[in-house]
């Protein structure tokens, strides 16, 4: 198991109130032993002018399952994750339904950790796939 303690997502819901993850519906899943994964909704609030999904949406997507899995795998008494760079693939356009994300370690390391992670619709057909690195600060 890459998790410093045994992770939960309730207790994420409550730190992403008031935040651009509430904002855009955004909804955790599930914890396996190595992956988080998460959900949101194609609507108003996740399109671009066209009726899609905003690119930007996905990232925001990318970036909150790969941050928020960084963080469960650190010591948060001790340390924090912040993004340094995110790269990000779109795939094919999605007009309505949810969009479902899983965040995966590729490396774990000290001071650096990076995440790829894959989005789909609800055919479960690749809508995105981004990698994120993260930078492991100590408090």
């Amino acid at each position: 198991m890459i998790w410093h303690k045994k992770p939960e997502t309730n207790n994420w819901q409550k730190r992403i109130e008031g935040t651009i993850v509430a904002h855009l519906g955004i909804e955790l899943l599930e914890v396996t032993q190595d992956t988080l994964s998460a959900r949101m909704p194609v609507d108003e609030r996740t399109f671009q002018p066209m009726k899609i999904l905003h690119g930007g949406a996905s990232v925001v997507l990318a970036e909150t399952l790969g941050s928020i899995a960084g963080s469960m795998a650190v010591n948060q008494e001790e340390f924090f994750v912040v993004g340094q760079s995110i790269t990000s693939n779109h795939l094919r356009p999605v007009t309505h339904g949810w969009v479902t994300g899983m965040a995966h370690a590729k490396h774990i390391g000290k001071r650096s950790q990076i995440w790829d992670i894959e989005i789909w619709n609800e055919e479960k057909k690749l809508v995105n796939t981004s990698r994120l690195t993260l930078a492991v600060i100590r408090k």
